[in-house]
């Protein structure tokens, strides 16, 4: 692993010094179905970062932290890099635009990170304003970084405050809204997860990225933007509203930029692949595309990777260039994924002995069987498979909780140093220290790890372990009106643990009677597959299915949203006990507001 004290600001200026017109960042816009764009060169990247430093240096100390509150854009790019460059701690953040999830967030965020300074953009700032007079932050200084004029000659000298354990970064994580947890990143963080990740790909300077998720997103901000800067490459940016207007955006991009490493959530790929058209296919050319990354902490499906590929082939696009990987906030983002030239792995295992925590292949011809992608190789990682319970660490084929050791793991988690020392100093049973807890169950296969979701969703009935993930694939193949909408499955607290289903229902009218019918459906055939009794059904809206920015449906918060009746289901059938715990006294047992489902 080639990774010495350069970091992500020292890079930079190398590049603009050494290559100064070469362009770091394109941003695509569509106005009006017309494509519009515009760039950023290093040396203008460079000197814009240096004018922001100076400026903050006038207002913040080094370790001070500043919230960034930007759309997709330029400007946010200038911001991140003129705060490292001061020395001064960016803290990204969904710009709080009306959306009620962006505002609690925002909200949660700035109060938790205590931040000296709130950046935005001149077109964000009446929404940032209001924002924050009305939860009590207008004592924060807000300046729009487009606005503000040139720094006094000679406020920034370089970066004298930057080591490479200085913090580079507070990212927070996508759970709780109420709770918070930020992650301090710092700068050798940074740079061996970059390097990692460039190893893992053999990427180089000339190979271009592309990515449209949200830049306060993990994958967005890290994989998409700050990694090929750290490299030297150009990466190209569009926002998230462009993708979801029209996928086939991503697509033409990605073939007329010439972009060779690209990451989106897997639902993504089924939208691509069953929304582009046959003229839309024919027009492209994703031959040069080598590296269609997917990843994150939750079990990647290979049905909608396997589709798009296949939709895609008579466009040059190879199965091969399908890259899955496992990401985790904590250990910075990359901690494994598919090699060049290696197929995409989907294996066959048993069911019942995945139970057990035991991986078995199933038999040839088992009817019933858990499809596994993996999640790809390590390398740059000491990542151990360990029984959560003894801290024993697990031979090959048993599942475990997934611990990690080396110079990606995060310095731990924000102000919160009794959490930060569970999770990042964890000791494994024969005496091993200074590993990460993930939370996150995983096991291996060979040299390949697989992963199958955080241990604190599973459910546990009556000593087997059911996978929400499991359950939730199972609804959405119990009737075609759940077929491309979102569902999640939890368990809340009750004298015998009660199983919740939640599943969005098209938006068409319907009678309760239905929908009684339909919730009944649901429960009779997770009975039927899992053996279990299933007796809370709730119907919601489409949209309302909480996801992260990178796609991960966040039970957590669905289940803290539900055991405060604060989802307003169209339908729900609830048994007594849970009703009796979760509802407001007087609501019957079945509801359905049908009628005002628009």
């Amino acid at each position: 692993m080639r990774v010495g004290i350069v970091g992500l600001v020292e890079r930079v200026a190398r590049h603009a010094d050494q290559d100064p017109d070469r362009e770091a960042v394109v941003l695509l816009r569509w106005d009006e179905r017309e494509e519009r764009s515009e760039s950023l060169s290093y040396g203008e990247l460079d000197r814009a970062a240096r004018q922001l430093a100076g400026r903050l240096r006038d207002r913040c100390r080094p370790g001070d932290r500043a919230l960034l509150l930007y759309p997709t854009g330029l400007e946010f790019v200038k911001s991140i890099l003129g705060c490292m460059y001061a020395g001064v701690v960016p803290v990204p953040a969904p710009l709080p635009d009306g959306d009620k999830h962006h505002l609690m967030r925002a909200t949660g965020i700035a109060l938790d990170s205590d931040p000296r300074i709130v950046l935005t953009d001149s077109g964000s700032l009446v929404t940032v304003s209001d924002w924050m007079s009305q939860d009590g932050l207008d004592r924060l200084l807000c300046t729009a970084t487009d606005l503000a004029g040139p720094a006094a000659p000679g406020a920034w000298d370089g970066p004298t405050h930057i080591g490479s354990s200085t913090l580079a970064l507070l990212r927070y994580t996508t759970g709780s809204m109420s709770d918070p947890k930020g992650v301090m990143i710092s700068h050798e963080n940074l740079a061996h997860n970059f390097e990692m990740f460039r190893d893992a790909f053999s990427l180089t300077p000339q190979d271009r990225s592309l990515g449209w998720l949200p830049l306060h997103d993990g994958a967005g901000l890290l994989k998409m933007l700050l990694e090929p800067l750290y490299r030297g490459a150009t990466t190209v940016l569009m926002s998230p509203d462009d993708f979801f207007t029209d996928p086939f955006r991503w697509l033409k991009a990605i073939d007329k930029c010439d972009v060779r490493i690209s990451s989106a959530p897997g639902f993504a790929y089924r939208m691509c692949a069953r929304g582009v058209t046959d003229e839309q296919v024919r027009g492209l050319d994703l031959a040069r595309w080598e590296h269609a990354c997917v990843g994150g902490a939750d079990p990647i499906e290979p049905e909608p990777l396997i589709e798009f590929a296949d939709r895609f082939a008579p466009a040059g696009f190879r199965r091969e260039a399908v890259r899955v990987g496992y990401h985790i906030t904590e250990s910075t983002l990359f901690v494994s994924g598919t090699r060049p030239g290696r197929p995409l792995a989907v294996e066959r295992f048993d069911p019942s002995r995945l139970e057990q925590n035991i991986l078995l292949p199933a038999a040839t011809d088992a009817a019933a069987a858990r499809s596994l992608v993996s999640s790809g190789t390590v390398n740059g990682l000491d990542v151990r498979i360990v029984d959560p319970d003894t801290t024993a660490v697990l031979p090959e084929g048993r599942l475990g909780e997934i611990w990690i050791r080396g110079r990606s793991v995060a310095r731990g988690y924000w102000r919160r140093e009794v959490e930060s020392d569970r999770a990042f100093e964890a000791t494994t049973a024969d005496g091993e220290g200074g590993y990460l807890r993930t939370g996150d169950l995983g096991v291996w296969a060979g040299a390949e790890l697989y992963v199958l979701g955080r241990m604190r969703e599973m459910l546990v009935i009556g000593g087997r372990s059911l996978y929400p993930h499991d359950m939730e694939k199972a609804v959405r193949t119990s009737d075609t009106r759940f077929a491309d909408l979102t569902g999640t499955v939890f368990a809340v607290p009750s004298p015998r643990q009660e199983i919740v289903v939640l599943h969005e229902v098209e938006a068409e009218p319907a009678d309760p009677a239905t929908l009684s019918s339909l919730a009944r459906g649901v429960k009779d055939w997770l009975s039927r597959c899992f053996g279990v009794r299933v007796a809370n059904v709730a119907f919601l809206r489409p949209g309302k299915v909480r996801k992260s920015p990178g796609g991960k449906v966040q039970r957590a918060l669905m289940r803290e949203l539900f055991m405060a009746d604060a989802l307003d289901p169209v339908y729900e059938d609830l048994d007594t006990e849970t009703r009796r715990r979760y509802r407001a006294v007087g609501r019957p047992l079945a509801v359905s507001h049908g009628k005002d489902f628009r």
